[in-house]
């Protein structure tokens, strides 16, 4: 008995854009995509087109774009039947943090090699739990051992024993403390590091060059998180949202337990003051989430985001945060963000984090704004492993860098500080580095200078966006970087 032919996931596009209606998409293939979706009020159906069995699993509108599930055959045989439709395959993002150091996977030290005992604790000597610890005995090979820190503050370590020369061990920590570097470490039959708690009235680099606004800074604009969904924070406040993953919640667009977003948005707008809390970019802004990754998942699909976006533009967000990327070009994105600018909107996206690579799709998309991350010395510690991140070129001010980590490219149209910025975190606050900052303090910061302008107060369309990008492209000055490395620079609201 043959087997059936596995399906796998398709979105089908107008010959435009996300929607069919006025878009060049010819009748046939409009009465076709509206009959793909009609199927889909009753949920994920199977259906029969002619010989070709569809099974659709969401949709963004009747005359949209849909999820399907086919088999290979199925999809070359609708690609014949419906030329003025497109259909191509669900591609995949991730969040654009800057990630950690890690052992190369063939060079983790055997189980048997003995093992080493390493406390972590912060300042007041209370165990750090659930931190990354890795301990490189040759940094240039990335070889060694790595592993995360028991309720104890313990961990265990697959290396030789006392006097094992390390050239470097780094701690990521999940709890509010600044991440750990050390160099040139003896191994000790009781290894202890110590790390610096996170203090909320420390000017790190978000602080540095955006202060603490006035909370009515941004008021006016609403701004979108497309994001892993934003927790409840006593410095947030969220005014709505989405969840576009299919067969989730629609309406559960919080933290979906990779906590990213709440990070991200905090940049944004998060309206709390030191010493007990945290200011973002443009607290006054209305802020909603739309939440595009599934439950404990690190990746989207371009369904999912390209929904979210379309409902961020329904819903009239002026500004669209997109703090990830690394997926290959494909027409889903192309084709939602063309039509947010088409509607009056702008996406701001990461550049990506691929240590000085070219920018990453979507940033690449030229209806977008791409974001470099930018880093200045003294805003973390020395002893931090953001101390990794400071790399020539070097601005006007010495003090400035492009961070190392962040792509880099022709694309780029801005910079914002992305090393070591201290935002919320579901249940506190943390410090992450990242174009994946960098963005939302961008956002951020256009949002007051949108809100200083009048260009949003003009008809939603094409040449309203145009003015967005002209006011924010004209409120940047170069911090003395080459372009590919700044774009037009830093963006500087009144």
């Amino acid at each position: 008995m043959a087997m059936a032919a596995a399906t796998e996931q398709y979105v089908l596009l107008p010959a435009q854009g996300l929607r069919a209606k006025g878009r060049g998409t010819t009748p046939g293939a409009q009465e076709f995509l509206m009959s793909v979706g009609s199927a889909d009020r009753k949920g994920a159906v199977s259906l029969e087109s002619g010989s070709i069995r569809i099974k659709v699993v969401d949709s963004i509108s009747p005359d949209g774009a849909k999820l399907l599930e086919l088999t290979p055959d199925a999809a070359l045989a609708i690609r014949a039947q419906q030329p003025g439709l497109r259909l191509v395959p669900v591609v995949y993002y991730t969040p654009a943090v800057a990630p950690p150091m890690q052992i190369e996977e063939h060079h983790v030290a055997s189980a048997g090699a003995g093992t080493v005992s390493l406390t972590v604790k912060s300042k007041d000597k209370s165990p750090v739990a659930g931190a990354f610890v890795v301990a490189f005995t040759n940094f240039a090979a990335r070889a060694g051992a790595q592993g995360v820190t028991d309720a104890n503050g313990q961990v265990q370590l697959a290396l030789s024993g006392a006097g094992t020369k390390l050239d470097r061990v780094y701690v990521y920590p999940v709890t509010p403390h600044w991440s750990l570097l050390k160099k040139k470490v003896t191994v000790t039959s009781s290894m202890v590091m110590t790390m610096a708690p996170l203090d909320l009235g420390y000017t790190d680099g978000l602080r540095h060059f955006y202060g603490n606004p006035d909370l009515a800074a941004g008021a006016g604009v609403t701004v979108a998180v497309v994001d892993t969904g934003v927790a409840a924070h006593p410095d947030l406040v969220i005014a709505g949202g989405a969840n576009t993953v299919p067969g989730e919640d629609p309406n559960d667009y919080g933290d979906n337990g990779q906590h990213h977003g709440t990070h991200v948005a905090g940049i944004i707008a998060a309206r709390g003051q030191a010493p007990t809390g945290l200011r973002g970019v443009a607290p006054g802004v209305t802020l909603r989430a739309y939440r595009v990754f599934g439950q404990g998942s690190g990746s989207a699909t371009s369904f999912a985001i390209a929904k979210a976006i379309d409902l961020a533009v329904t819903d009239k967000c002026d500004l669209i945060n997109m703090s990830l990327g690394g997926g290959q070009p494909d027409p889903v994105l192309t084709a939602a963000v063309e039509d947010v600018r088409a509607k009056g909107s702008l996406c701001v996206i990461a550049a990506g984090n691929g240590d000085r690579a070219p920018v990453s799709f979507p940033a690449t998309d030229g209806m977008a704004i791409a974001v470099s991350a930018l880093g200045r010395k003294g805003t973390f510690p020395a002893s931090s492993a953001e101390a990794d991140d400071i790399a020539a070129p070097y601005g006007t001010d010495k003090a400035d860098f492009i961070a190392s980590f962040s792509n880099v490219g022709p694309e780029i149209d801005l910079t914002g500080p992305g090393v070591g910025i201290m935002s919320t975190f579901p249940n506190g606050y943390a410090e992450i580095s990242g174009t994946s900052m960098a963005c939302p303090a961008v956002t951020g910061a256009a949002a007051r200078v949108l809100a200083a302008s009048g260009v949003l107060k003009t008809k939603r369309d094409a040449t309203r966006s145009a003015g967005i990008v002209t006011a924010l492209l004209a409120s940047a000055h170069s911090l003395g970087f080459q372009a590919q490395f700044e774009g037009h620079g830093l963006p500087e609201p009144q």
